[in-house]
């Protein structure tokens, strides 16, 4: 899923190549990924784009008259840029990859896909970002915050710590990838409960936090689309990479799965070296 850091890598992109063009047409190839029908698709025609900005992992297209296409690419959703198209007929709606085209009006534009069965890529056409329900919840940006903002907002909702650094109300941004990242920078256990954090390790889930996304977005911004993905996946210290060695203190990661997601960990930096349950409610001293 993308988060914070390819989010403003795609909205740099966008603001690079795409500003100040004169938009042809909005095209819907997947009718549930258009969530909004007023203002119609029909009314980006002819408008310039104008910006691309970010609300926590939304991105938000702009166009000249107050009219955003506010997209959250979910799970398997991803922006291809195209210098041009190969085809100048309009898109089937159908049951391929491809959910929207923005066609300008010199040629090129970018497609909104996503991969799989599961369809959730969901963008909205609305003339104020905040009329998406997604971005009216929103907490404070993970980047935005100061220490003691940071800390009042974590250890304002109970739980698991690595449930709370994901919730977007509480910090917007950081999604089950960089969550990983930050709990093993932090050295802190995923199920640590966040009220009951001492303050040395606050500060230093803050400073993780700061640090990992501030780098990664370093990575990131300047990136062409395609090859964000792939970057990503090299910046990765434990995510994804269970049953390989941690590259801090050489221990074996490990894996604990939900139902539809799971978390990587090292037990070596993290847990005092004991292995977390591979079930939702751990027993392991927190």
């Amino acid at each position: 899923m993308p988060e914070l850091p390819e989010v403003e890598a795609l909205g740099a992109y966008l603001r690079e190549r795409a500003v100040g063009r004169e938009v042809e047409r909005l095209e819907v190839a997947s009718l549930s990924a258009l969530k909004t029908y007023d203002p119609p698709p029909s009314a980006v025609a002819g408008r310039t784009l104008v910006d691309a900005a970010r609300h926590g992992k939304f991105l938000d297209v702009v166009f000249d008259g107050d009219l955003h296409l506010v997209v959250h690419l979910a799970r398997a959703g991803w922006l291809h840029y195209r210098e041009s198209f190969a085809s100048k007929l309009p898109l089937k709606p159908g049951k391929g990859p491809i959910a929207l085209r923005l066609r300008l009006a010199d040629g090129s534009g970018f497609d909104l896909t996503e991969a799989g069965t599961q369809k959730s890529l969901a963008a909205h056409l609305v003339p104020d970002p905040a009329l998406v329900p997604g971005v009216s919840r929103l907490g404070p940006d993970a980047l935005a915050v100061d220490l003691p903002a940071f800390a009042e907002r974590i250890r304002g909702r109970r739980g698991q710590v690595k449930g709370v650094l994901t919730d977007q109300q509480v910090l917007a941004g950081v999604g089950n990838a960089y969550s990983d990242e930050i709990l093993h920078a932090a050295k802190l256990s995923p199920f640590a409960i966040t009220d009951r954090l001492r303050d040395d390790q606050v500060a230093a889930l803050y400073e993780a936090t700061q640090r990992v996304l501030t780098d990664a977005v370093s990575r990131s911004v300047g990136q062409r689309a395609a090859e964000l993905k792939g970057e990503k996946r090299a910046g990765l210290a434990v995510h994804a990479r269970a049953g390989l060695p941690c590259p801090v203190c050489g221990t074996t990661i490990r894996s604990v799965s939900f139902a539809d997601s799971s978390l990587q960990y090292c037990p070596g930096c993290q847990t005092g070296g004991k292995p977390l349950a591979d079930r939702r409610l751990s027993r392991l001293v927190r």
